[in-house]
């Protein structure tokens, strides 16, 4: 209650001073990026100048936004698409709405989701309270299904929820009558005649109101996208279970012409380490190993497991897939909380997958990622690429059902569920992964080397330490792997490949940024920082267009990329991607207003400078290991 009379008090304070306030923006004063080290204001007054200086950067950062919107408009020789909107000051004011509507508006289960996560957070950055909304979202998405109506949702500032995906073959897709950037105000969720306003609801209530059972129904009452100013229509449809495929493994067969010869490069991508807890299906060993086999009939001769992104899963599910790739042995050793220690094997005996392998990791690859990459590192199986490290999670979490606990007679329906840190992992070598995580063999330039990004950044992270080897651990010779070659050719293209220099110059200045934990609310100083940054962008662009026409005409000479989903497993030949179309295979997304104002070039062949290099590197493993096969001399053969 406490809580909520400060919330009104502040945003009663903010909308107030956006409409009785002239400001003028030629302060010299700055907000804090952060003010994650600064002092709490020591008084009402100092707390109120804060907020008056974080309103003027935000109404000025609005007003800025606009007119940069307004001139690529102009330049472009398109509409405007930001016109009809209500003022910067309305849209301001429309955010604290929302944001008050949501404290407002909550019930029992929020205030102890709020409090007993507070709680849980103390102890380390993963125990956690999770409420019985966040359990079900938990288990959707380690299911990669849920049962709805299969749509992706997005909270408007004016309070409606927009539609901004719909999954194809899903309920709504099927029923017809639901569009891209239709507006949805209110909802029934059981279909009797009741519809609740849902106008600046939170997000994860309109999503509980519109799941439910299957083939149950929920009717929806829309402002349709294009329609009359107050046209509304209600729209009734049976809710299914929804397999989110984009979420699914998936592959590619890349063919690459080089100066050795073709070569026919797998590339599997491997967003989570899925797994359905209920019944086990999908899973994402299962389909791992469905795809592996159809790579090798493919007759690859190198592939890519991209784990990029890859926040982590099932342990079980981690083990499975090292053993695809290393057969029978130790993949993780556990330590719980009274410090026994526990080898865990690969849970397949032989490999199916025995070729050259890359592993391409990011500072998001994290927890069942970094078990996945930490092994097959300590095997030296694969050489690992990415950022100069992964993100650091070397605990594991189990959730407690709290109803359980309760004496019989009270009602534990809801009660929700404590996810606790019951234990450490660490790699077969004994290294943790926690906080330091994996190290790749070969670093790649990323923005994310600016960035506070990982568990060492955390409240209350757990410490790394080192335990003994795992027991039967019997590595590969690291000299197989090339390492030195791959990391002096690969530095050589890093050097000339211009979109990586332009990473590290992004580096640079972000550091320099983030340093200063400075935004100036002087309107002068921000329009010349947003010119320079504009003329940076133009420059890059010119720059790139000329360059990218000229890359995309050699990669038409060069390669051929080929699709491999779990629909087409078994399909005599594989198609050629189209990525225009396969980007909407399984979900139609909406544009965003700004989107077509956007005329940043398009990556030549869909290749990212990360999965370009990534290429050249194992097709540099490739041609040394076919070298060393052909004079019958591998290093470290006797």
């Amino acid at each position: 209650k406490v809580f909520s009379q400060r919330v009104t008090e502040r945003v009663d304070f903010a909308k107030k001073l956006l409409k009785n306030s002239e400001f003028s923006f030629d302060s010299e004063k700055a907000v804090m990026r952060t003010r994650k080290d600064a002092e709490w204001p020591s008084s009402q007054q100092a707390a109120e100048e804060v907020w008056k200086m974080q309103i003027e950067e935000a109404l000025l950062s609005e007003i800025l936004r606009r007119d940069s919107v307004k001139r690529m408009a102009q330049e472009q020789g398109k509409k405007n698409p930001l016109a009809s909107e209500k003022g910067p000051e309305d849209k301001i004011a429309q955010r604290y709405d929302r944001f008050q509507r949501s404290i407002g508006e909550a019930d029992e289960e929020d205030v102890a989701n709020y409090f007993l996560s507070a709680v849980a957070a103390a102890h380390d950055p993963h125990t956690d309270y999770m409420s019985t909304r966040e359990m079900e979202r938990f288990r959707s998405g380690m299911s990669n299904s849920l049962v709805g109506i299969g749509a992706l949702l997005q909270a408007e500032d004016d309070g409606a929820t927009k539609i901004m995906g719909i999954v194809v073959g899903g309920p709504a897709d099927k029923q017809g009558e639901l569009k891209l950037n239709d507006r949805i105000v209110g909802v029934d969720s059981v279909n009797k005649g009741e519809v609740v306003d849902i106008m600046y609801m939170k997000i994860d209530h309109v999503v509980e109101m519109i799941r439910g059972k299957v083939d149950t129904e929920v009717r929806l009452k829309v402002e349709p996208s294009g329609g009359a100013p107050g046209e509304v229509k209600f729209i009734t449809i049976k809710r299914g279970r929804v397999e989110l495929k984009d979420e699914l493994a998936s592959a590619e067969v890349i063919e690459m012409k080089g100066d050795t010869g073709n070569r026919r490069i797998g590339w599997l991508q491997l967003p989570s380490f899925y797994m359905d807890f209920e019944d086990g299906d999908p899973s994402v060993s299962a389909d791992v190993r469905k795809l592996l086999n159809r790579l090798n009939q493919e007759q690859v001769d190198g592939l890519v497991l991209d784990l990029r992104r890859n926040g982590g899963g099932s342990l079980e599910e981690v083990r499975r897939i090292t053993g695809f790739f290393v057969g029978r042995g130790p993949v993780v050793q556990i330590k719980d909380t009274i410090g026994r220690i526990e080898s865990k094997e690969a849970l397949f005996r032989e490999p199916i997958y025995k070729g050259p392998l890359l592993v391409v990791t990011d500072k998001s690859s994290a927890s069942a990622s970094e078990i996945l990459a930490g092994a097959l590192q300590d095997y030296n199986r694969a050489v690992i690429v990415g950022d100069s490290s992964t993100f650091g999670k070397g605990t594991v979490q189990q959730p407690m059902e709290i109803g359980r606990y309760f004496r019989f007679f009270e009602d534990n329906t809801r009660a929700g569920y404590l996810k606790t840190t019951i234990q450490k992992f660490y790699r077969v070598s004994g290294s943790s992964t926690q906080k330091l995580g994996v190290e790749p063999d070969i670093v790649l330039p990323s923005l994310t080397d600016a960035l506070e990004i990982g568990e060492a950044y955390l409240k209350h992270p757990l410490d790394h330490d080192l335990i003994r080897e795992a027991p039967n651990f019997k590595p590969r010779e690291r000299d197989d792997l090339f390492i030195p070659m791959l990391k002096e050719r690969n530095e050589a293209r890093v050097k000339k490949a211009q979109d990586f220099q332009y990473i590290v110059d992004d580096v640079d200045r972000t550091k320099q940024r983030i340093a200063a934990n400075a935004i100036s609310i002087n309107r002068v100083k921000r329009e010349a920082e947003l010119s320079d940054s504009e003329k940076r962008r133009k420059n890059r662009n010119a720059e790139r267009r000329e360059r990218f026409a000229e890359m995309e005409a050699n990669d038409r000479e060069r390669f051929k990329f080929f699709r491999l989903t779990l629909d087409n497993l078994k399909a005599d030949t594989l198609p050629e991607v189209d990525r225009e179309k396969d980007a909407e295979a399984f979900m139609r997304r909406a544009k965003d207003k700004e989107d077509d104002l956007d005329d940043t070039p398009l990556w030549p062949s869909g290749l990212d400078p990360v999965k370009r290099e990534a290429l050249s590197i194992v097709g540099d493993l490739v041609d040394q290991l076919d070298k060393a096969s052909t004079v019958g001399v591998l290093p470290g053969a006797e």
